[in-house]
C-alpha cells in the first residue's frame, strides 16, 4: 500500500542530488535514534524527484524507529518513482515479520536479479525458519560459504534450539579456509548453548576454545561462559577465566565483565572472592551493586547486604526493582523484619512520586503498619519539589522537622516553601521556633 504522505509521480530519470539531499541522507543515517523519515520527506521539495539514496536511507531509518508496515509502504511508492537496488532491500529483509512476507521479498529480489549479491543472500539466511534456511545455505557453493554464512545458519539452528545441527556446522568450518572460526563464532556456540540451559556444553566450548588457541576470548566471550560456570557450579573455569580478564586489563576496563565474574563468584557460594572483586573495581553500575547485593542475599549475609543498599544510596546510585529484590531477601537472611518493609515503602514512594503521583505516594506513606523514617519522607518531598507539590512538602517537612528536630535544613527548606507562597507569617513563626530550639543554620545553606 503507497504511503499517502509521499507524493505519488511517474517514474523519471532524476536530476543529480542537491546538498540538500545530500543533508537528508546524512541526518537519516547518521542520527542515533534516526528522525522521524517521513515527515522529513514531506519536507523535500516536490522538484527534483528524491533520489535513490534519500528513499533507501529514509527505509532504513523506518526500520530501526518506526512500526514495521512504514518501511514496506514506502518500499510501494520507490518503486513508482524508482528501480530499486539492493541496498533498498537489506534492511527489508530484517523487519520481514512472517514468513508469507518473507517469501514475497525473497521472490522480487530473485526477480529483480539481486540474490546474486552474497549480502543479500546472507540477509536472507538470518529470518527463515531453520528448515528454509538450511535449503538456501545448501544452494551455497562451498567455495563461497564465508564464516558470516555459517555463522548465520548457527544462529537460526541454536534460535530452534539444535544444537547438534549448531555443533555440526562449527566443526565443519574449521575444515575450509574460507569460513576459519572467528571469534564470534565462538561466542554464538557458547551463549547459544548457556542459552539452551546447557551450561555444561557452554562450558566445554569454552574450554575448548582456550585449548585450541586458534583466537583469544573477548568480552563478550567472558559474559556468555561466566554465568554458565555460575549456573553450573563450575567454580574453576570461573576462576580460569577471572584470572584471564585480570592478565588481560578486561577486568579493570569493562565493567560489565567484572559484574559477570561477581556475579559467577557468588552462585559458585564463593563470597569471598565476590567481595574482593567487587571492592576492587574501578567503576561500577547499578548491575554491579545488584550483582553483590543478590549474592549476599543468596549465601545467607543478610547483614552484609543490608550495610551494602545502604552503602548504595549513599553513593547517591538509584536502587531498581531486582535491588530491592535482593534487599529483602538479605533482611530475610538476617531477620531484620522491620528493614525490609521500610525499604519496600521507601521503593514505592520512590517509585510514584518519579511519575508525579504525589497523592497516591502520601497515601502510601499514611497506610504504612510503622512509623515512616526520615527517608521516605525526605524521597516524598524530593518528588515534590520535582513536581511542585507545594500542599504535600509542607506536610513532608512537618514530619522531617518532628522526626530530626536538630537538622536546620529541614527548617529552611520550609521557611523558603513559605516565603515563597507569600506567607510571611508561618515563615516568621518558623524562624522564630528556630532561635528558641537553638537551631542554628549551617553556614553553607543559604536562600540564594
Amino acid at each position: 500500500m503507497e504511503d499517502p504522505r509521499v507524493r505519488r509521480r511517474p517514474r523519471a530519470p532524476c536530476a543529480p542530488p542537491s546538498p540538500h539531499h545530500h543533508a537528508l541522507v546524512a541526518l537519516l543515517l547518521l542520527s542515533s535514534p534516526p528522525p522521524p523519515a517521513l515527515p522529513l520527506l514531506c519536507l523535500v521539495p516536490p522538484d527534483p524527484v528524491p533520489p535513490l539514496p534519500l528513499l533507501n536511507a529514509a527505509v532504513k531509518a523506518l526500520f530501526a524507529s518506526s512500526s514495521p508496515a512504514d518501511p514496506f509502504r514506502l518500499l510501494s511508492t520507490l518503486r513508482r518513482l524508482h528501480a530499486p537496488d539492493r541496498l533498498t532491500f537489506l534492511p527489508l529483509l530484517g523487519c520481514a515479520a512472517s514468513l508469507p512476507l518473507l517469501s514475497a521479498l525473497h521472490s522480487l529480489v530473485l526477480r529483480l536479479g539481486f540474490l546474486s549479491h552474497h549480502a543479500i543472500y546472507l540477509a536472507l539466511l538470518k529470518p527463515y525458519p531453520l528448515p528454509h534456511a538450511r535449503v538456501l545455505f545448501e544452494e551455497i557453493p562451498q567455495k563461497n560459504r564465508c564464516v558470516v554464512a555459517y555463522n548465520t545458519l548457527i544462529t537460526v539452528c541454536l534460535r530452534a534450539r539444535d544444537i547438534p545441527a549448531a555443533r555440526h556446522l562449527f566443526d565443519e568450518m574449521q575444515w575450509h579456509k574460507r569460513s576459519r572460526r572467528s571469534v564470534v563464532s565462538w561466542n554464538l556456540m557458547i551463549a547459544g548453548c548457556a542459552r539452551c540451559r546447557r551450561d555444561d556444553m557452554a562450558v566445554w566450548c569454552f574450554k575448548r576454545m582456550v585449548k585450541e588457541g586458534e583466537v583469544a576470548p573477548d568480552d563478550g566471550t567472558l559474559v556468555a561462559v561466566l554465568p554458565a560456570c555460575g549456573r553450573s557450579g563450575n567454580v574453576g573455569a570461573g576462576r580460569w577465566a577471572h584470572e584471564y580478564t585480570r592478565r588481560t586489563g578486561l577486568l579493570d576496563g569493562t565493567v560489565h565483565v567484572a559484574n559477570a565474574v561477581v556475579d559467577m563468584y557468588c552462585k559458585c557460594g564463593d563470597v569471598d572472592s565476590a567481595r574482593e572483586v567487587f571492592k576492587e573495581m574501578q567503576q561500577r553500575s547499578v548491575v554491579s551493586w545488584n550483582a553483590m547485593i543478590s549474592g549476599f542475599s543468596l549465601n545467607g549475609h543478610g547483614v552484609e547486604g543490608i550495610e551494602l543498599f545502604q552503602e548504595m544510596r549513599r553513593h547517591g546510585v538509584e536502587p531498581i526493582a531486582v535491588t530491592f529484590l535482593g534487599a529483602l531477601g538479605c533482611c530475610v537472611h538476617a531477620g531484620a523484619v522491620d528493614v525490609g518493609p521500610i525499604e519496600h515503602y521507601d521503593c514505592m514512594v520512590d517509585l510514584l512520586g518519579r511519575f508525579g503521583l504525589l497523592g497516591e505516594a502520601h497515601t502510601q506513606i499514611l497506610g504504612m503498619p510503622m512509623k515512616p523514617n526520615p527517608a521516605i519522607w525526605g524521597a516524598l518531598l524530593s518528588a515534590c519539589r520535582a513536581h511542585a507539590g507545594l500542599g504535600i512538602a509542607e506536610v513532608a517537612l512537618k514530619e522531617l522537622i518532628d522526626l530530626e528536630p536538630w537538622n536546620s535544613g529541614n527548617y529552611v527548606l520550609l521557611a523558603n516553601l513559605y516565603a515563597e507562597t507569600e506567607r510571611w507569617k508561618e515563615a516568621g513563626e518558623l524562624r522564630r521556633l528556630m532561635r528558641r530550639m537553638s537551631v542554628n543554620k549551617d553556614p553553607w545553606q543559604s536562600t540564594i
